[in-house]
């Protein structure tokens, strides 16, 4: 059965896409069997794998509403991984899903098709708090945060970790935090240093050992459509993403 991991967090300009499409990829390079889930209705983890938006039907949205299948929207990648796509159209789904019954569990019953194809399924949720958020978060039996290690981060982690609260005491009793993770990382920050300090102080072992550093690369690969790892292999940021892959590997073993 899969391992599904919500990749949240609602500060924008994170890393969460980036984590997303790098992490699936390194999964998978692991032999890991992986589905990428983009509900964010910017769609950039879609393009991010070089799969056109407007050519991407049917989406994470006909999912949602009930019109398309796990199986029916899924595409194979050329990294290894398979996707759900997203377009903007996701982007009202919010409206259509407030008068549908169970709207906050829709992705959680559609992912149950297909989890036991999977080893991993990753979703990459949007930068606020909203119904598709939750979707994500009540599909979920774990979530990773990635985060700058920065003034504001740690005021936006504190409303986030009330929302999963929030989430588990309703929807989802099993909701874990798996790891927060450092991305975009300069050790000649002082600030940086202070701030990732003081979340090894305060969440221990939920912080993963694994820093993703800032790296052109990184940043760049995206708008050749692939991951880090296959646009170079050798950059610091690929590397830094196959080792988060082999840390969560590890993890699950213990």
């Amino acid at each position: 059965m899969a391992k599904i991991l919500a990749i949240t967090n609602q500060k924008g300009g994170v890393g969460k896409t980036t984590t997303g499409v790098n992490l699936a990829a390194s999964l998978a390079a692991a032999r890991q069997r992986v589905l990428l889930v983009d509900l964010d209705p910017q769609g950039n983890a879609t393009t991010g794998v070089g799969t056109l938006k407007l050519k991407a039907l049917p989406t994470v949205y006909q999912v949602l509403l009930g019109n398309a299948s796990c199986v029916q929207a899924r595409l194979a990648t050329p990294f290894g991984f398979d996707l759900i796509p997203a377009n903007r159209e996701l982007a009202g789904a919010e409206v259509e899903l407030v008068d549908i019954e169970r709207r906050e569990t829709r992705l959680k019953e559609a992912l149950t098709g297909v989890e036991s194809e999977y080893d991993f399924i990753l979703i990459d949720c949007p930068p606020a708090l909203n119904l598709l958020t939750v979707n994500g978060l009540t599909a979920a039996q774990a979530v990773m945060i990635p985060m700058q290690c920065e003034y504001y981060a740690l005021e936006g982690l504190s409303d986030l970790v009330q929302t999963i609260k929030k989430v588990r005491a309703h929807l989802n009793p099993d909701l874990q935090i798996e790891g927060l993770l450092r991305t975009m990382y300069d050790p000649r920050n002082t600030l940086a240093q202070q701030v990732s300090a003081q979340l090894v102080a305060h969440f221990g072992e939920r912080v993963y050992r694994t820093v993703i550093p800032r790296n052109v690369r990184l940043a760049e690969a995206p708008s050749h459509g692939m991951p880090a790892l296959r646009f170079d292999k050798a950059s610091k940021g690929a590397q830094a993403y196959l080792a988060l892959a082999g840390e969560m590997l590890n993890r699950g073993v213990q």
